[in-house]
C-alpha cells in the first residue's frame, strides 16, 4: 500500500479545517434555501413586508398556518439575518418580525434584478430527482426535463424573469444590437423565440416591439400554458402566440426578422439539428440571437463564484437533462465560445459575432445565415 506524501510546508490540518469550514457553511446555505422556499411558497416574505412588524401570532393567522411553525420559522430567519426582529429579549409571543426593503427586493418583489428567492425552488427539485440522477450517471443515460417538475419550471422562469423584463428589450437589445432594436420597432415584423419556458422573455418583446407578432415555442407543454397566462396578465396575448411546438417543424421556415433562443442552446440533445432549423427560420434579413451563460474560455481548476456556480447547475440538471434524448451532444452548462462557434458553423451560418453586452451570468451571440 501507497501513501501520498504531502510537503512538509504544508498545514494539512489548517486545510482540513478550512475545506470543513467550507462545506459546513455551503450545507447551511443549501438549507436556508430550503427555509427560503417554505417563506415563498407560504407567502410569508409578502404578508411580513406588507403587513409591517407581526408578532408570531399575526404571521401564523394571516398565513394560515401553524403558529408554532410559524415561531421557529420565523426565529430561524431572523437568526440567518433574512428578516427583521425588534427586540430578541422579548417574549416570544411578544417580539415583532419585518422585512425591510433590501430583503424585499431580494426575497419578495419577483420583477427585481436582486430576486433570489428561486433558489430554494432548485434545491428542492435537484433532490426530487436524485434517484433517477444516480441512475443516469451509472448508465449514461439522462433526466427528462419534465421530471423535475414545477418546482425546476418555476424556479428557472422566476430566476431570468427580472433580466428579461427590465434589460432584454432595454440594454441588451436597443443598445447591444442597435440595428437590431432599429429592425424590430417596424410595424409587420415577426420575431420567434425558441425555447420560450413561461414566457417572460416573449412577453418582454411583445411589451417592447407592440408592432411586431411574436411568437413562443416550447416542447414543455406545462411551460407553454403558464406562458398563456403569464401573457394574458401582461395585457399582450392579443400579439403573442405560445405554441407546444420544436423549432424543427418545417412550417417556420423562412418566417422571421429576428429569432431569439436564450439560455437554452446548452440544454439541448442535438444543438446543431436546433440552430440549423433557427437559420431556415429567418426571413431574408433575418437574425439569430443567442444568449447563453457567460462562463470562462477554458477549464480551470479553481473556477470563480460564476464559474462553480455553472458546473453545479450542470452536474445536477443542465447535462442529465440534455442527455435524456439520444443522440445527444453532451453539452451541459458550461458551453464556451469555441463550442458555441463549432455549433454555429455546423449549422450552416455564415459568420458568428459575441456581443458586447456585459453581463455577470450571460454571453450574447449574433449569428448570421
Amino acid at each position: 500500500m501507497t501513501t501520498r506524501e504531502t510537503p512538509v510546508d504544508v498545514d494539512v490540518e489548517a486545510e482540513v479545517g478550512s475545506l470543513v469550514e467550507r462545506l459546513f457553511t455551503g450545507g447551511i446555505a443549501a438549507m436556508e434555501a430550503l427555509s427560503i422556499h417554505i417563506g415563498t411558497e407560504l407567502g410569508l416574505y409578502a404578508r411580513l413586508y406588507d403587513a409591517g412588524p407581526s408578532t408570531v401570532a399575526e404571521v401564523a393567522r394571516a398565513a394560515g398556518i401553524d403558529e408554532r411553525y410559524a415561531r421557529e420559522w420565523l426565529e430561524q430567519q431572523a437568526t440567518a439575518e433574512l428578516i427583521d426582529v425588534d427586540d430578541a429579549t422579548h417574549p416570544a409571543g411578544v417580539r415583532r418580525y419585518s422585512v425591510n426593503d433590501v430583503q424585499a427586493a431580494v426575497l419578495v418583489d419577483p420583477t427585481s434584478l436582486a430576486y433570489l428567492a428561486p433558489a430554494g425552488g432548485f434545491v428542492v427539485s435537484f433532490a426530487s430527482v436524485m434517484p433517477k440522477l444516480l441512475d443516469a450517471y451509472r448508465t449514461g443515460g439522462g433526466v427528462a426535463y419534465g421530471d423535475y417538475g414545477a418546482e425546476m419550471r418555476e424556479s428557472q422562469a422566476a430566476f431570468n424573469r427580472p433580466a428579461f423584463q427590465s434589460l432584454l428589450a432595454g440594454d441588451w437589445i436597443t443598445n447591444g444590437i442597435p440595428d437590431v432594436h432599429k429592425r424590430l420597432s417596424k410595424s409587420g415584423v415577426r420575431i420567434l423565440d425558441a425555447g420560450c419556458g413561461l414566457g417572460w422573455s416573449t412577453i418582454a418583446l411583445a411589451q417592447a416591439y407592440p408592432g411586431a407578432t411574436v411568437i413562443g415555442i416550447d416542447l414543455d407543454a406545462p411551460s407553454i400554458e403558464r406562458a398563456r397566462q403569464n401573457a394574458t396578465e401582461a395585457g399582450v396575448d392579443d400579439r403573442v402566440t405560445f405554441e407546444v411546438a420544436d423549432a424543427v417543424d418545417p412550417k417556420y421556415a423562412g418566417s422571421f426578422n429576428a429569432v431569439f433562443i436564450l439560455e437554452a442552446v446548452h440544454d439541448l440533445s442535438r444543438p446543431v439539428e436546433v440552430l440549423r432549423a433557427l437559420r431556415n427560420a429567418c426571413a431574408e434579413d433575418g437574425t439569430v440571437i443567442v444568449m447563453d451563460e457567460r462562463v470562462a474560455d477554458s477549464f480551470g481548476a479553481i473556477g470563480d463564484p460564476v464559474e462553480r456556480f455553472m458546473y453545479a447547475a450542470s452536474v445536477l440538471h443542465c447535462l442529465p437533462a440534455g442527455m435524456a434524448e439520444q443522440p445527444s451532444a453532451g453539452t451541459g452548462t458550461v458551453m464556451r465560445v469555441d463550442t458555441v462557434r463549432r455549433y454555429a458553423a455546423d449549422a450552416g451560418f455564415t459568420s458568428l459575432a459575441v456581443l458586447p453586452i456585459e453581463h455577470d451570468f450571460f454571453r450574447f451571440y449574433r449569428l448570421e445565415p
